[in-house]
């Protein structure tokens, strides 16, 4: 039982960069459809994926898919919120 508890102990943790990349993911996906959420995920898999690779923990591949599937997923959602403003603005219901 010890040689099974210290294997358990050595691996090395991956929940920040799952999640990192999940949330990037979504947020990439749902950029194109939903104007607020994507922004919240885009930011929040930005920031996990930033601080599990500052961890030095285990997953690094899926924490720099998190990074950049974030950020890819932040351009268009602020995009669309920009232009959606600008267009209630122009029209005067801002």
């Amino acid at each position: 039982m010890d040689v099974n508890m210290n294997q358990q102990a050595q691996k090395p943790s991956v929940g920040l960069a799952v999640t990192s990349m999940v949330l990037g993911i979504v947020a990439l996906v749902l950029s194109c459809c939903v104007p607020y959420l994507p922004v919240i995920l885009a930011l929040l898999a930005v920031v996990l994926g930033g601080v599990s690779l500052a961890k030095k923990k285990g997953g690094k591949g899926m924490a720099v898919a998190g990074l950049v599937c974030g950020i890819i997923g932040l351009i268009p959602a602020i995009f669309y919120i920009a232009a959606g403003g600008a267009i209630l603005s122009a029209i005067g219901l801002m």
